[in-house]
């Protein structure tokens, strides 16, 4: 069988993927995902329902930091090995099908040099020291801060403001849906500038900072415990924490947004995988009547076929996108029809292998039920299905 219809494709066969360096960070990744990690996740009794602490994280970061894992995307002189998108979305992809509960903290999505983004090239040597390269490093971790109540898809509509106060500013404002804001020590937060009209900035907040309040944030829809409410009452801000220049905040924030749509697919890509290989195993273990395999049914097989299909198209469409990316061509239109396929394609598997699992399916605790409603809320976060849908619809009313 072609490599590339595998679930767990060989990127040693895949000259586009750069290889070998890809495979062996893709072996070597593997190895650690189903080996040491999966036995620190059972030694501390950890399941996807479980209330994570700073203390079930931090040994992961220093870990994947050791095997040369945390932050790998980074240019070499932060420790990283200056990986090409391609590269890092093949890495997210496998940590996504592992399966495992702290697989966001390997290669830095949960408070680390994932979450802070491209903020690094923003920051002052200043900021790099005392901020950014000890959350690479794994000795701090950080969370962003930008969606609010009634500002998610109108970023523009946020109400959180700064104001000038001497050698610094005053922030107020309640921030939601701060990713990773239970385990972080600062947030990256925007804010509405409010001597000038339409302007935004953005600032690095301590979390200990008087004026600033953590509170836990609404528990989404996949019972994970990893959002915060950031509240800001008046709280001081130095001047050297400012984020590139004043009125900068929005384009810092999502100066990256084409990038950063594309390199959410591939979680959910693995994902996808996951539950299709969970789905198979039904398939062939569970028992109907008569003492056949589930799987010998004509029904499940065309349902198998179908769920297969749409992996493999989501799959290809991505990585495209991501290999036009790195040759330096403009993805914006790609970008959204990707995010777009990738989050209805995979709900459709889901939603499939929910079917074909029956009661098992439906039961919380088991995977593909978490699976399920992990990828209904891919559908909304980081850009709405309906969002993407306008973006594509404008880009081809340009072509007309």
């Amino acid at each position: 069988m072609n490599p590339d219809t595998t679930l767990a494709p060989s990127f040693s066969l895949r000259p586009e993927y750069e290889e070998p360096r890809l495979a062996a960070l893709v072996g070597r990744l593997r190895d650690y995902l189903d080996g040491e990690l999966a036995a620190y996740e059972a030694d501390r009794g950890l399941t996807r329902e479980s209330r994570l602490t700073r203390a079930d994280l931090e040994p992961v970061w220093r870990r994947s930091r050791e095997l040369g894992l945390y932050g790998i995307h980074l240019p070499e002189r932060y420790g990283g090995q200056s990986l090409s998108h391609t590269e890092l979305a093949a890495l997210k992809e496998e940590v996504a099908a592992s399966g495992r509960v702290l697989g966001h903290s390997v290669l830095g999505d949960m408070g680390g040099p994932l979450r802070a983004g491209d903020i690094m090239r923003h920051a002052t040597e200043e900021q790099l020291d005392s901020h950014l390269l000890p959350v690479v490093r794994g000795e701090r971790a950080c969370c962003f801060s930008l969606t609010e109540t009634d500002a998610g898809s109108d970023v523009r509509a946020m109400r959180t403001t700064a104001v000038r106060d001497g050698d610094g500013y005053r922030l107020s404002g309640h921030k939601v849906f701060s990713s990773a804001g239970p385990f972080a020590d600062f947030a990256i937060v925007v804010a509405r500038m409010a001597e000038t009209e339409g302007a935004f900035s953005a600032f690095l907040v301590d979390l200990d900072s008087p004026g600033c309040e953590v509170r836990e944030g609404a528990t989404p829809m996949s019972g994970e415990h990893i959002e915060s409410d950031i509240v800001l009452h008046d709280c001081r801000v130095p001047a050297g924490n400012l984020l590139g220049k004043e009125g900068e905040g929005l384009r810092i924030a999502l100066g990256r947004v084409t990038v950063n749509r594309l390199l959410h697919c591939p979680t959910a890509l693995g994902a996808t995988r996951r539950a299709l290989r969970l789905t198979l195993d039904r398939a062939r273990d569970r028992t109907v009547a008569g003492g056949r395999p589930l799987g010998s049914l004509q029904a499940i097989q065309h349902q198998l076929a179908d769920m297969a299909t749409e992996f493999y198209a989501a799959r290809a469409m991505t990585y495209a996108a991501l290999a036009s990316l790195d040759r330096g061509a403009d993805v914006r239109t790609e970008a959204f029809m990707c995010k777009l396929f990738v989050a209805e394609s995979a709900f459709r598997v889901l939603d499939r292998a929910v079917q074909i699992h029956g009661k098992e399916g439906l039961t919380q605790g088991n995977e593909i039920e978490f699976l399920f409603r992990k990828m209904r809320m891919f559908r909304v976060l980081t850009g709405t299905s309906e969002i993407q849908r306008n973006g594509i619809a404008k880009s081809l009313a340009a072509l007309a």
